[in-house]
């Protein structure tokens, strides 16, 4: 019960284990990139609708929506940078402060990022669409509800913090060798398709 639903995107890079299984499955170079990788994640999404998954079925919600949102920004911003930090008038002593760059117009690439935003947005609107994640949705926050009434959060966190063993620490490495592993062989891939 640890999941917390957030705000769009939030939590998608680091709850685990679904962030391993999710991220390889990532990619929005193109837009025929974009395609597979939406239909990939919206095949994980009905794997966990089946399973009856909610956790699961949010967290594909969530790399839809960031395929999206990644897509836009990198058709928005050359290079994908929409920030720049400033140090402040103290040099390096003062404080440093995040500035938007402007926007790009028209750079190499643009046009197929904004194609592969619409991709992953047309599987995003789809899957936050479907009943079975309505209603699974609704249980959950009813149960997460209650069960944050019942104090039940507040205690879990503290046993599960406090409890950290070598075996999940080789568990944890385990998962993320397996990833990076995952990513190069999508990576190849990817390079190979091009």
């Amino acid at each position: 019960m640890r999941y917390t639903i957030g705000r769009g995107e939030t939590g998608v890079l680091s709850f685990e284990p679904y962030k391993s299984f999710l991220l390889p499955l990532w990619r929005f170079r193109t837009p025929s990139i974009a395609r597979s990788s939406a239909a990939a994640l919206t095949q994980r999404f009905h794997e966990y609708l089946s399973a009856g998954d909610f956790v699961g079925m949010d967290m594909t919600r969530k790399f839809l929506q960031m395929g999206m949102t990644r897509s836009m920004r990198y058709a928005n911003h050359k290079g994908g940078r929409k920030y720049r930090v400033v140090k402040g008038e103290d040099g390096d002593e003062g404080e440093e402060e995040k500035v938007e760059l402007e926007r790009s117009k028209g750079h190499e690439g643009q046009d197929e990022k904004k194609e592969g935003a619409a991709v992953f947005r047309e599987a995003w609107e789809r899957v936050k669409a479907e009943d079975g994640y309505k209603s699974s949705k609704e249980e959950w926050l009813a149960e997460k509800k209650d069960w944050i009434k019942s104090g039940g959060e507040l205690e879990s966190v503290k046993k599960e913090e406090s409890s950290t063993t070598e075996g999940d620490s080789q568990r944890g490495k385990a998962a993320r060798e397996k990833s990076r592993v995952k990513k190069e062989e999508a990576i190849k891939d990817e390079d190979e398709e091009e």
